[in-house]
């Protein structure tokens, strides 16, 4: 006979039972981690390292002023983002210039451009340079010894990679001085591409004679301050433009005769 005091156990708590599906309406929400944010970082953007935190930690408001992801390569992949048609067009509008280069680059800025230019450069001013003292001895004195000057790729390197990184930081700050909002990563591609001038009149400056190598450096004196103040002064909007565009003009114009002065003397 039955126990009077049994009870059945519902089905939901027996071993090997398949629990009820819930039938609700809505689904379940998901807790989200607030430590499980979403990182950005725009070097040179003017903001910072950012962190975009969740909604359901303080509305979806953004930390600033977080410079951690600086150290990370990572936060640098997006500016290599560039391929040879992109990378050429942007060459030979350094050739030409028409001041709309920061038009082209508005949606894409790269350093790619910057890094290749400026390492191309670096070897050829050193190698042809080192040619064209060695016409120059045998042009005076075809019997005189002449020696390669591995000082020669020591000096380009300092001074291409100091002027081609510190030239256009310089500018950015003298320029968020006057209240401009311009990024210094587009200043640092807009310099670099300026710099791809020089490597095609340095291929001329080996010519030993002294009167085509200062008309040559004129030349691309001129072309890379036009190309670097016209598009200064089509994308930055300031009463005191002036002399930032006579300081760029100016920097660009010194950093030829150096070439010039230095190793095709």
């Amino acid at each position: 006979m039955a126990d009077s005091t049994y009870t059945s156990l519902p089905a939901s708590q027996l071993a090997g039972s398949v629990p009820a599906v819930i039938t609700e309406g809505k689904a379940p929400v998901i807790q989200q981690d607030p430590e499980a944010n979403l990182q950005i970082f725009p070097p040179g953007g003017g903001r910072g390292y950012q962190t975009l935190t969740s909604s359901s930690d303080g509305g979806g408001q953004q930390s600033t002023n977080n410079w951690n992801g600086a150290f990370n390569i990572s936060s640098y992949t997006q500016y290599f983002n560039v391929d040879t048609d992109d990378v050429v067009n942007r060459l030979t509008s350094s050739l030409y210039p028409t001041g709309d280069f920061f038009r082209k680059i508005e949606a894409n800025p790269d350093l790619y451009g910057l890094i290749w230019i400026a390492t191309t450069l670096v070897f050829v001013i050193a190698s042809v340079g080192n040619l064209a003292t060695y016409l120059m001895s045998k042009k005076s004195d075809s019997t005189a010894s002449w020696s390669f000057d591995v000082s020669y790729f020591q000096v380009s390197a300092i001074a291409v990679y100091s002027y081609v990184f510190l030239v256009p930081l310089g500018f950015y700050l003298l320029l968020q001085y006057f209240g401009s909002k311009v990024a210094l990563v587009h200043l640092w591609c807009m310099w670099g591409y300026s710099l791809f001038i020089f490597i095609l009149s340095s291929i001329f400056l080996v010519i030993p004679v002294d009167f085509v190598r200062w008309s040559i450096t004129i030349i691309t004196g001129i072309t890379s301050a036009a190309f670097v103040g016209l598009n200064l002064r089509s994308h930055v909007e300031l009463n005191e433009l002036t002399i930032v565009l006579v300081a760029a003009c100016f920097m660009q114009f010194a950093l030829a005769i150096f070439i010039k002065s230095w190793f095709f003397h």
